[in-house]
C-alpha cells in the first residue's frame, strides 16, 4: 500500500509541475490534460498524413445512381465534386436520403448537380484538430474537404478526428499506467 501511495504522491506532484508550467487553471490540473490540450492543436494535416490523402471525386454530370456506386464502391459517406479541378460541392448519403429518396427522384435519372450540397465548406492544412470539431459541430457536418492554396489535398471526417482522439486517449492511458507503476515513458 505505501508503494502506491507514494506513486500517487508523486503523480500529483508532477500534475501540479505541468500545471504551473504550461499556466493552467486548478480544472486543468490533471496531468495528462495539459498533453491533450497540446495535441488538440495538432494541424489536420497530420491526420491527413496519417489517414492518407487519396480524394475520390465525380463529376457534377454523374447521376445519383452512379455517384452512389462510386461511394459504396470506395466504402465512403461522403464524394468531392469537381468540375474539372475546381471544387464545386460534395455528395453525401445525407444528400441521398433527402433530397433524391425523401423528394423521390429516380436516382438514375437525378445528376448529382442537382442535389449536392453546394458551398461546401473547407479547411486549411493549418487548422486544428479543435478547429476541426468546432466546424464539424457548428455547422453539422461530417466531411471537410481540406485545401492548400486552393488545391484540395484531402477529405478529414468526423469519423478520421474521432478515431484520433480514441488513439490519443490509449496513448495517454497507457502513458499514466506506465507513469504511475514506474515503467518507462515514451
Amino acid at each position: 500500500m505505501g508503494e502506491n501511495l507514494r506513486a500517487l504522491a508523486a503523480f500529483a506532484i508532477a500534475a501540479e509541475h505541468e500545471r504551473r508550467t504550461l499556466g493552467l487553471t486548478p480544472q486543468c490540473s490533471r496531468s495528462g490534460t495539459a498533453r491533450f490540450f497540446k495535441k488538440m492543436n495538432t494541424p489536420i494535416s497530420a491526420l491527413l498524413e496519417r489517414k492518407g490523402a487519396g480524394v475520390h471525386s465525380i463529376p457534377p454530370t454523374l447521376s445519383v445512381y452512379d455517384a452512389v456506386a462510386e461511394m459504396n464502391r470506395h466504402r465512403i459517406g461522403a464524394i468531392v465534386v469537381l468540375d474539372g479541378t475546381r471544387l464545386v460541392g460534395i455528395f453525401t448519403e445525407r444528400d441521398v436520403l433527402r433530397r433524391v429518396v425523401g423528394a423521390g427522384l429516380d436516382p438514375r435519372g437525378a445528376l448529382v448537380a442537382d442535389v449536392m450540397s453546394p458551398g461546401v465548406i473547407t479547411i486549411a492544412t493549418e487548422a486544428t484538430i479543435e478547429q476541426t470539431m468546432t466546424i464539424f459541430t457548428e455547422r453539422r457536418c461530417r466531411h471537410l474537404p481540406v485545401v492548400r492554396g486552393g488545391q484540395l489535398l484531402g477529405v478529414i471526417s468526423i469519423g478520421d478526428v474521432t478515431r484520433w482522439m480514441a488513439d490519443t486517449h490509449r496513448a495517454e492511458a497507457e502513458h499514466l499506467r506506465n507513469y504511475i507503476t514506474g515503467g518507462a515513458s515514451t
